[in-house]
C-alpha cells in the first residue's frame, strides 16, 4: 500500500523575487494551504457525503500536525474559479502586467504594502459608510488585518495563475482582445468611487461589468 505523506512534515518551498537589490521571498505554505482547502472543501458538501471523496484516514494524514502549525500566517491566499472584488481594490492598472508567456496568458499585479494597507483602508472605509457593517465590510477587514501582520516594506502581489487562460478564452469568444481587455482593478475601482460619491448607478455599473466578466470564468468550473 501507498501512504502519502503529511504536508507538516514534507519540505516545503517559496517564491522568490529580486528587486531592485533587495530579495523578498513568500513561502508557499503548502500545509497550511492544504488544511485551508479542505475546510472549504467539507463545508461546501453535506457531511454524509465528504467521506465518499475524503476516507477518514486520509483526512487524518492531510490533519497530521495541523496542531503545531495553525498559528502561521499563510503567505499565499487563494480562492477557486474566482478573484473576490476586495482583492482587485489593492492595486491600480498601472501595477499590473500582463500577456502571454510559453506557459499561455498572465495576469499578475504588484504593489507595496503601505500601498495595498492604505487602499484597503480606504476601501473599508467607503464600504462601511455606504452598506454599514456586514459581509462585504467584514471580509475588507478581515483582509487588512492579514495585510498588517507582514512587513512594511513587503510587497503584495496578485497572480490570477491558471484563470488567466480561461479568461482569456471567455474573452475572446465574445471578441474582445482576451486578457488585454480585462478591466478589473478599474471596475472596482470605478464602482468604489461611485459608492464614495453616493451614486449607487456608477458603483453598480463597476460591479456588474466584473461580476459579468468572472462569471464567464465560474461557467468553466461546470463544464469540467
Amino acid at each position: 500500500m501507498i501512504f502519502p505523506e503529511p504536508p507538516a512534515v514534507r519540505p516545503d518551498g517559496a517564491h522568490v523575487l529580486d528587486i531592485d537589490g533587495t530579495r523578498f521571498v513568500s513561502p508557499w505554505s503548502t500545509a497550511t494551504r492544504c488544511w485551508a482547502a479542505l475546510d472549504d472543501f467539507k463545508e461546501s458538501l453535506p457531511s454524509s457525503i465528504t467521506p465518499f471523496f475524503i476516507s477518514p484516514s486520509l483526512e487524518e494524514v492531510i490533519t497530521t500536525g495541523v496542531d503545531l502549525l495553525e498559528d502561521r500566517v499563510p503567505h499565499i491566499i487563494t480562492e477557486n474559479w474566482v478573484v473576490p472584488p476586495r482583492w482587485f481594490s489593492l492595486f491600480t492598472a498601472d501595477e499590473r502586467v500582463r500577456g502571454e508567456d510559453a506557459d499561455g496568458p498572465f495576469s499578475i499585479a504588484r504593489t507595496s504594502m503601505s500601498k495595498a494597507r492604505e487602499r484597503a483602508e480606504r476601501s473599508h472605509e467607503i464600504v462601511l459608510g455606504a452598506f454599514g457593517q456586514g459581509l462585504v465590510e467584514q471580509e475588507i477587514e478581515n483582509m487588512l488585518d492579514w495585510l498588517e501582520l507582514f512587513h512594511p516594506q513587503s510587497l503584495v502581489e496578485l497572480d490570477y495563475g491558471g484563470l488567466a487562460g480561461y479568461l482569456d478564452s471567455a474573452l475572446r469568444a465574445q471578441d474582445l482582445d482576451g486578457i488585454n481587455d480585462d478591466t478589473s482593478i478599474e471596475d472596482v475601482a470605478h464602482s468604489l468611487s461611485g459608492l464614495s460619491a453616493g451614486d449607487g448607478a456608477i458603483a453598480g455599473q463597476g460591479y456588474e461589468r466584473l461580476v459579468s466578466r468572472w462569471r464567464l470564468v465560474q461557467a468553466f468550473e461546470s463544464a469540467i
